[in-house]
């Protein structure tokens, strides 16, 4: 079954191009309140981001020195990043950091705090060095990102799932604040955020199995022998239909169909395959226009994001749930939609 998925890569390649560009459209369109403007950031002395955010920590009057004087400070505490900056030495992401340039979304100790209230630790030491790792990654994104280029939706970090941006009411990174924006730094810029960002921690497969909601999906799978293949490959794209979808599935197919059981096991795998794509698509990389997506299976649906809803290729449509749509996983993501789809049937 992976020798037959990998044969069909090379069809994806113009569509995941786009979607690749398509994230670069992400970084359009908001300039946070609290930045330095590149002026002011001329008539300073730029270090590494390790070096900065040591000398913000040692330094209580960095911003004063660095600003115009009218810029608030959003924090109960002055920021301090003690906690992150022994986080990239314990996980040796110094070079990563330092060689590369890059926006770090950066925690201030007091996030890590609260942070390590909820995960039930002591402090930075006591967090295992493979979840830290995973968790700083998460806060970092390829190139120097300004404020200003922020629009909304997801963008990839260097832990490969996207944070999300959300400009409806001040700037947001997933759940965390952007206190202050655009620190410019020799190799990157960093954005000072007020909670530590989490990554997915369970695959596509694990996701399914925790949600009743979507216990024939998993069925389903397992029985075309696609569980492993799901949890241990991509990333992956899925269009998962609900329980209800695939009752409503078994009625439309008539009384020759009453329960998984009754559909040959090669049929099961080809319209499983025909809801999963390759890659990580998140529904702000889909342009407006309706698209044509081509599928593991070796044929391709519509989806059409305005409506929002999927044309299978026997122009059925299934709705896209809005409210349940990018769920990341730890190789893809899942969109829910509310209609089986099918591929061309013989």
């Amino acid at each position: 079954m992976k020798r037959a998925i990998n044969l069909r890569n090379r069809r994806l390649g113009s569509f995941f191009l786009m979607a690749a560009i398509t994230f670069t459209f992400v970084f359009t369109g908001c300039e946070s309140e609290d930045t330095l403007s590149p002026e002011q950031n001329e008539q300073q002395e730029l270090y590494d981001i390790e070096t900065t955010l040591e000398m913000i920590t040692e330094n209580p009057n960095f911003f004063d020195e660095n600003s115009d004087g009218e810029l608030k400070r959003r924090w109960r505490k002055y920021p301090t990043f003690r906690n992150l900056t022994y986080a990239l030495f314990k996980t040796r992401l110094f070079g990563t950091v330092f060689f590369n340039q890059l926006t770090v979304f950066a925690p201030t100790d007091e996030a890590f705090e609260k942070l390590f209230d909820e995960i039930g630790v002591k402090n930075i030491r006591e967090v295992p060095t493979d979840q830290l790792k995973t968790i700083l990654l998460y806060h970092v994104v390829q190139g120097k990102v300004k404020s200003s280029m922020l629009s909304n939706g997801f963008v990839p970090t260097l832990n490969e799932a996207a944070v999300e941006v959300d400009l409806s009411d001040g700037v947001m990174i997933n759940n965390a604040n952007v206190q202050y924006a655009d620190i410019w730094a020799l190799n990157g810029i960093i954005h000072i955020i007020d909670e530590v960002l989490l990554p997915p921690t369970q695959n596509i497969v694990e996701i399914a199995q925790g949600n009743e909601a979507f216990s024939i999906l998993v069925e389903a799978v397992i029985k075309a022998d696609l569980a492993t293949t799901l949890s241990t490959s991509g990333p992956y794209t899925v269009f998962a239909p609900t329980n209800d979808a695939f009752v409503a599935l078994l009625e439309e197919l008539g009384p020759d169909f009453n329960s998984l059981d009754d559909i040959p096991v090669d049929l099961l795998t080809q319209v499983l395959l025909y809801h999963v794509i390759e890659g990580r698509v998140y529904s702000s990389d889909l342009p407006t226009d309706p698209l044509s997506v081509p599928t593991l299976q070796g044929e391709s649906f519509t989806i059409d994001v305005t409506v929002p809803a999927i044309t299978d290729a026997n122009s059925r449509e299934s709705g896209l749930i809005a409210s349940l749509l990018n769920i990341q996983g730890t190789n893809g993501v899942i969109h829910v939609i509310d209609r089986v789809i099918l591929p061309p049937l013989e």
